[in-house]
């Protein structure tokens, strides 16, 4: 029904669209260039409908975002937020006749506080930038997906992005204390708090973390910070079967342990990497554990979870002798998926996440689909946590091998249900996994949704066609 509310708009609207927006914002900050709109119309996902919006608006203030979502409102045209772009749901793609409200350009740390532990972002600032500016104030900032050196703060919010140390840190939701939010119809809305402790009123905060640009426009984040860690070191495991490997995770968890960093990589991803970067990665093994502590004596804690590794099965464990070691097998762990899509050219990543106990089930299974749809279909995995990545490479001009990938995937999140997960650890649902935002969740789940959805947004404008 909410979609039923908005229509593409005529080339007239469009120009009025345009005339209306020039009417509080710089030239500058309105692209109308086909050839440059085109760029903007789709996030790296794989089979996820996208279209060229009719407009593309890059603010540098909150007062401009107010005015275009005031102005969409007027006129009843749809809004797709955007960041850097690096999602891989489709959750950022542009739909007919939108404007592509890109807040790149909203980059300022606006405050780092070393005594509160906090900081105050605008959505355009990139996370990697964050975390460098607060270390030098002996401060850290945890949530550090692949993409890191691209991503932006406003789309880890909207996507309530995990990276590498979640199994230690937590993922992004647990570090948003605070919000401002520009409204479906232009108001805003600060939710949150700059305290260490807070629980006024409804957690607000909370539900736009996540909510993929579909609730409202995020314009200001109040980050909550950790004291800098010690450098952390690496220990690489080698495991005859993916069941070993995984047997592992189980004693780390067991025993108590607390790493910084728990990966998996199997067969098909090492071999993926050495191709791309010649990184001199064990091609022999099946499953190659990381783990990485960050604590006093790293070693020490190294050496615990490599006996667990060896009491599991492990063939070979080599710990990293110094920080420039541990960099490089965690380079060869952020090059995964790229390396993947090298392998066919096409990917579609599946973000399926399991309780621990389950991750060796998941492996095997996937291992039974790509032999049953003849697929490469490579694992990584954030071990520690139970999120994995099972990447289907396969050819996107082979119509069959395509058909072939897309079935595939649906049947690992089948598989990833039927383990009791959910179908998206870290990545978000977007277009492409909104089908199965509905098995997951139910009916009466779905109704509530889509009636929090109505709430914030009546009219439908905001990320149209996302989620559900």
């Amino acid at each position: 029904m909410i979609m039923s509310r908005i229509q593409a708009p005529s080339d007239e609207t469009t120009g009025n669209l345009v005339d209306r927006l020039l009417s509080g914002l710089p030239p500058e900050a309105v692209l109308v260039d086909p050839d440059v709109t085109a760029s903007y119309a789709n996030d790296m996902a794989s089979f996820c409908e996208a279209a060229v919006p009719a407009v593309v608006v890059l603010p540098r203030t909150v007062e401009q975002v107010q005015h275009v979502m005031r102005t969409a409102t007027e006129l009843r045209v749809p809004v797709v937020p955007q960041g850097a772009r690096t999602g891989l749901s489709g959750g950022a793609n542009a739909s007919e006749g939108c404007i592509a409200l890109s807040l790149t350009k909203m980059d300022r740390i606006l405050e780092i506080n070393p005594v509160d532990r906090i900081a105050v972002v605008e959505p355009g600032v990139v996370n990697a930038a964050l975390s460098r500016a607060v270390n030098e104030h002996g401060l850290h900032y945890p949530p550090d997906p692949s993409s890191w050196e691209m991503c932006t703060i406003g789309g880890n919010i909207g996507t309530a992005s995990g990276g590498l140390c979640c199994v230690k840190y937590g993922v992004t939701a647990e570090y948003v204390l605070g919000l401002d939010v520009v409204l479906a119809d232009g108001r805003l809305m600060s939710t949150g708090r700059r305290t260490a402790k807070g629980v006024a009123g409804y957690d607000l905060t909370r539900l736009f973390v996540g909510s993929e640009g579909s609730l409202g426009i995020v314009v200001r984040a109040t980050l909550a910070l950790k004291p800098r860690p010690p450098r952390q070191l690496v220990l690489a495991a080698e495991f005859a079967s993916a069941a070993a490997a995984c047997d592992a995770v189980c004693r780390i968890m067991a025993g108590g342990h607390v790493p910084s960093l728990l990966e998996l990589m199997d067969r098909t991803t090492v071999k993926a990497v050495n191709d791309l970067a010649h990184m001199g990665l064990p091609e022999t093994t099946e499953s190659l554990l990381l783990a990485a502590f960050d604590t006093p004596d790293p070693a020490a804690d190294l050496a615990a979870v490599g006996a667990l590794c060896e009491a599991a099965g492990a063939t070979q464990v080599v710990p990293a002798d110094d920080e420039a070691e541990s960099e490089l097998l965690l380079q060869a762990r952020r090059l995964s998926l790229t390396a993947l899509e090298a392998v066919k050219g096409t990917t579609m990543i599946d973000d399926v996440c399991v309780p621990r106990s389950k991750l060796g089930e998941l492996l095997d299974g996937v291992d039974r689909i790509a032999e049953k749809y003849d697929l490469t279909i490579g694992v990584c995995a954030h071990a520690g946590d139970g999120n994995t990545h099972p990447t289907v490479c396969f050819d996107a001009a082979d119509p069959d091998e395509s058909r072939r990938a897309r079935e595939s995937f649906d049947e690992i999140m089948a598989l990833g249900l039927e383990l009791g997960g959910t179908i998206t650890g870290e990545h978000g649902v977007g277009i492409l996994k909104k089908e199965w935002l509905a098995r997951e969740l139910g009916p009466v789940g779905m109704e509530m949704q889509r009636a929090v959805k109505s709430v914030f947004d009546p009219l439908g404008i905001l990320n149209p066609g996302k989620l559900f």
